[in-house]
């Protein structure tokens, strides 16, 4: 398998949460996937919850333990369903087709909301940081 687009919604989520899905799959990409699937599916608040810990789980069972960055992780869940509450019923290729800067500008996106570079920030790794220029709505 080349991408995580060929599986569906529910076979990605369990195979994810099973930790049996390829690693190589789980791209940025397939990040953002999963939290729309998510958000869908439990509402931001459980979409959070779930993510995080299936994220470290994922991160132990195919690495070392020190990927997981919660300030980030939580911040995309945020945004995609900013971007979903923007244009509802769209499906996960759609929105990203319609905000293709989730996929390219990620970072510049997050950065928008933070005066300081949260991918490197220690604290910013292991504990959420709230935004200190923009809130995410």
């Amino acid at each position: 398998m080349k991408s995580h687009f060929e599986i569906s919604d529910e076979e990605f989520e369990e195979q994810f949460a099973d930790c049996i899905l390829e690693p190589s799959l789980f791209t940025h990409e397939a990040h953002l996937r999963l939290a729309y699937i998510h958000i869908k599916k439990y509402g931001q608040v459980m979409a959070v919850e779930n993510i995080c810990t299936q994220i470290k789980i994922f991160d132990n069972c195919f690495g070392d333990g020190t990927k997981f960055h919660m300030t980030v992780t939580i911040a995309a869940v945020r945004m995609i369903n900013h971007f979903m509450n923007k244009q509802k019923g769209l499906s996960f290729e759609e929105l990203i087709a319609t905000y293709p800067r989730l996929v390219h500008s990620f970072k510049e996106l997050i950065r928008q909301h933070y005066s300081f570079n949260v991918f490197t920030d220690g604290e910013a790794k292991k504990k959420y940081l709230q935004p200190d220029l923009r809130p995410f709505n």
